[in-house]
């Protein structure tokens, strides 16, 4: 039987609105506590039918800490359409070109996208970052958007594979990866978003809704360590003392 967040957890994705409200009135006190940048070069992709418009404010935040924090520019994210796809590689080349490897921030759909980057083009970019992004899904239904999803599938592309192969069963990325994934996600399973254990890749949980995960207080604390780390330098993300009750503790790789 396919099984999908419940209707009652979608329902709680309208929770997403406070929670902006939340990161807008908390985004002084982040930006006096967060780790700086230093220029480089940051991509934010969004979600499934969003656009530049919905990490607008992870990128305000991020551009206030010295990173250069970039939308893709390409609309709305209606799935791997030949556009979107070449428009995508397009930007990463110019951006490796201009800066040198380029940090991949997905949001849902758009981390599937990052990941894909990262295996196509693992020299330009330097890691990625997914939020909420289920990268194992073999199967549209097990999403609540798999509908609208199929109905544009007619605009996709046949030439990638994503996701229609579970990434578990595709080569390993080559460069560090960070998945944030809330276990009351309302949009996909949260089992979806998990790496298997590898040397560079970890699973970090947060609390809160899907549509909330690009401006979730917990999430941006481990996007900014994450873009602060030094090449060749990366470690397992270790959240701070006094935030330690944002973060629950971490649950094990379920396939």
């Amino acid at each position: 039987m396919t099984q999908r967040p419940s209707r009652v957890r979608m329902a709680l994705e309208l929770r997403a609105l406070p929670e902006l409200w939340g990161f807008i009135a908390a985004a002084p006190a982040l930006w006096s506590m967060l780790p700086r940048g230093k220029g480089r070069p940051v991509l934010v992709l969004p979600g499934f039918m969003a656009g530049d418009s919905s990490t607008r404010p992870l990128r305000i935040l991020l551009r206030a800490l010295g990173h250069n924090a970039v939308g893709w520019g390409l609309g709305s994210n209606i799935g791997p359409t030949a556009n979107i796809l070449e428009g995508m590689i397009e930007l990463l080349d110019r951006l490796d070109r201009e800066d040198g490897p380029v940090d991949v921030i997905g949001w849902s759909l758009g981390g599937i996208y990052g990941r894909e980057m990262a295996r196509l083009a693992p020299g330009a970019v330097r890691q990625v970052i997914t939020l909420g992004s289920p990268f194992q899904i073999s199967d549209s239904n097990e999403s609540n958007v798999g509908p609208m999803f199929r109905a544009l599938a007619r605009t996709h592309s046949d030439q990638i594979m994503m996701p229609r192969i579970a990434d578990h069963a595709r080569e390993q990325i080559a460069v560090p990866t960070t998945s944030v994934y809330s276990r009351t996600d309302g949009i996909v399973r949260w089992s979806h978003c998990l790496d298997p254990d590898q040397p560079f890749s970890e699973n970090i949980e947060v609390r809160g809704s899907h549509c909330g995960l690009g401006h979730n207080p917990a999430a941006v604390m481990v996007i900014a360590d994450r873009l602060a780390h030094v090449t060749g330098q990366w470690k397992p993300y270790a959240p701070p003392a006094a935030a330690r009750n944002l973060f629950p503790d971490p649950v094990d790789y379920v396939a």
